[in-house]
């Protein structure tokens, strides 16, 4: 199957028209108010409703009220509520009877030892996303920092997960070619600058996902 592309952290009109016209297969809306990516509820709906109809629209919270998880859920009618926070399977649990949707649950990763915890979510989430451990006061996503992806041989692939965490159009094949992930996740690595989507980089992003699925070296870019 080819991989899954999904690009997070969407804040302009013109970020979906790319997205539309590459036909990529997820959209990130972040509603989480410390990061540069953060939407209001109305500009995540304006956003949202550029989406073409296949593509797959995914709301990332961290450790959400109920009231967030409502305003998400009203705002773009998530296919997928990402989970990015603390929270516990309980919780989890919970956001997921409430929002009626699938659950994407972000799980640190700097140790092997790091993928156990896919055992505690395994019954709440349907996806997970393997991404680098934050740097104490780093944000829980999005800061371009990349794991060992040698550590995913330690996952069992029960479940289905994207691969995040310091990818770019240079290393993501060999991502792929390490993790086999079956879907991968990128936002500051097609930005000119937090928050400003770099058209350009988003295409050798999804140029590279799909030469790396095809197994066609790209001539025209050196790793």
């Amino acid at each position: 199957m080819p991989t899954k592309i999904k690009i997070c952290g969407l804040t302009k009109p013109e970020d979906m028209d790319v997205l539309n016209a590459l036909q990529v297969e997820l959209a990130g809306f972040v509603f989480y108010k410390a990061s540069p990516r953060h939407l209001s509820q109305d500009r995540a709906a304006q956003l949202a409703a550029r989406c073409r109809p296949e593509m797959e629209r995914v709301a990332l919270l961290v450790d959400p009220s109920d009231d967030e998880v409502d305003m998400a859920m009203a705002a773009i009618s998530p296919h997928h509520l990402q989970l990015h926070g603390q929270e516990s399977p309980e919780r989890v649990r919970e956001i997921r009877r409430r929002g009626a949707c699938d659950i994407i649950k972000a799980l640190p990763i700097e140790t092997p030892h790091d993928l156990a915890q896919a055992r505690d979510y395994a019954a709440v989430a349907d996806w997970f996303l393997f991404d680098a451990k934050p740097s104490p006061g780093g944000l829980p996503g999005g800061n371009g920092d990349p794991f060992d992806w040698t550590h995913l041989s330690a996952y069992d692939q029960s479940q289905a997960y994207l691969l995040a965490g310091g990818l770019t159009a240079e290393n993501v094949g060999r991502a792929l070619a390490i993790s086999q992930a079956p879907m991968v996740d990128i936002s500051s690595g097609v930005e000119s600058a937090p928050g400003e989507k770099n058209p350009q980089r988003i295409e050798q992003f999804v140029k590279a996902v799909r030469q790396a699925d095809t197994g066609t070296p790209d001539t025209a870019r050196k790793e």
